[in-house]
């Protein structure tokens, strides 16, 4: 055999291993991104549920809170605030600064809910309402499948972002359109420690 056969052998060697390293770490990095993608997916169904609900608990209040008027519109504020964080955070999940404007308007819609459910202990008409009180029930329910479901995101983000960073993806990823780490969907552990809790004792 000449060595000019071996050295093309060993070319075409390196330049296959190569070829397959590249199409290997690029399906790698879509896969977890579909997946992180699929895990924000899951948390847009639950805050729209969430979003569908308080209009019908704040309409369900209103009789009975008529002095508490700002506080009502505050929760629907933030409600529609929020409601717009999670339109473009869906269009681009993992995107730095639509993370970060969706968890702003998620912290201040909890805190306006929070003062909602602190208002409305003073009625105590509007405690024993059934509708209220259902109601209550289903956005602490879908408050604890948002927190679940935002671990299963931070989860396949997290598992993206040390993928991207290792070598050689981290080589090939800026190539191939994945430049930049995809951001986690915190809120903030003080406001939203757990659910809103209501009490109709």
């Amino acid at each position: 055999m000449s060595a000019l056969l071996i050295t093309l052998l060993v070319i075409g060697g390196i330049t296959l291993f190569l070829i397959i390293l590249f199409i290997n770490t690029y399906n790698r990095l879509v896969t977890l991104r579909n997946r992180f993608q699929n895990g924000f997916s899951q948390i847009e169904v639950q805050l729209k549920r969430r979003y569908d609900l308080i209009p019908n608990l704040i309409e369900t209040a209103k009789g009975y809170m008529a002095h508490e008027r700002e506080t009502l519109e505050a929760v629907i504020q933030a409600r529609n605030q929020a409601a717009g964080g999670l339109q473009t955070a869906s269009t681009n999940p993992g995107n730095p600064q639509a993370m970060q404007a969706l968890s702003g308007a998620e912290q201040l819609l909890t805190g306006a809910l929070g003062k909602f459910f602190a208002l409305s202990e003073a009625y105590p008409d509007l405690k024993a309402n059934q509708n209220m009180m259902q109601l209550s029930e289903e956005i602490t329910s879908t408050e604890n499948k948002v927190a679940f479901s935002r671990q299963a995101y931070n989860d396949a983000v997290t598992s993206y972002n040390t993928y991207r960073e290792t070598f050689p993806p981290i080589v090939i990823a800026g190539l191939v359109g994945h430049g930049q780490n995809a951001e986690l969907l915190n809120f903030d552990s003080e406001k939203i420690a757990e659910a809103p809790k209501v009490s109709f004792t």
